[in-house]
């Protein structure tokens, strides 16, 4: 049998974007999974995609190709330092144990807002 030459319908003669809705499930995966994150963590990841967002343009070093080691870390010690003074403003105090957690939990959270930014938050994919 000649498969060549067998009538389709038309849609299927177009490919199939595949690709992007498998991206479309990872991100709302990946939301979701981040609702469920603690009350603290939650906390921290709105305001370091707030900060984020003010870095989000073209040519910024979040889209780097290899975006340079000391200055994400440098951006994660700001980030801390924001923090630590909006919540002693709230006068929520912490030790020194505290912070040093904080520091670790919010270059984990900045790193994985920079990641989802550069590849999970595409312009150009179709929502189905």
């Amino acid at each position: 049998m000649d498969y060549r030459h067998r009538v389709v319908p038309f849609y299927m003669t177009y490919q199939a974007p595949w690709h992007i809705r498998e991206e479309n499930n990872v991100t709302r995966d990946l939301e979701y999974l981040q609702q469920l994150y603690p009350s603290q963590a939650k906390k921290y990841q709105r305001r370091i995609a707030e900060i984020v967002d003010k870095m989000d343009y073209e040519g910024s070093l979040i889209y780097d190709e290899y975006p340079d080691r000391w200055q994400l870390y440098r951006l994660a010690e700001s980030i801390l330092e924001i923090i630590r003074r909006e919540d002693e403003e709230q006068g929520i105090e912490g030790s020194a144990e505290k912070w040093e957690w904080v520091a670790d939990i919010i270059q984990i959270l900045l790193f994985h807002e920079i990641y989802r930014r550069r590849h999970c938050s595409r312009k150009s994919f179709i929502n189905f």
